[in-house]
């Protein structure tokens, strides 16, 4: 699940909790369905955004003359990126 998804979730769930009111649903509570969307979305988006934060990442660059294989790999801590 992505960034994008989980905040559909969000809002997905919070009109179901706080503005869709039906008068007849036997056995089914809109509420407590839009409740669990919102708090599957947010551990949806928690996790995505701590996943997306953890990434490593990397750049190849290639320098030098065509043909040669010298490629300088520069990472985020690298003081020349």
């Amino acid at each position: 699940m992505r960034i994008g998804a989980g905040l559909a979730l969000i809002a997905i769930g919070a009109i179901l909790k706080f503005a869709v009111h039906p008068q007849n649903t036997n056995g089914f509570d809109v509420g407590t369905a839009g409740l669990i969307l919102m708090i599957v979305g947010a551990v949806g988006l928690l996790v995505s955004v701590i996943w997306t934060s953890t990434r490593r990442r990397t750049d190849v660059v290639r320098t030098g003359a065509p043909g040669t294989a010298r490629t300088t790999y520069l990472t985020p801590n690298d003081p020349a990126y």
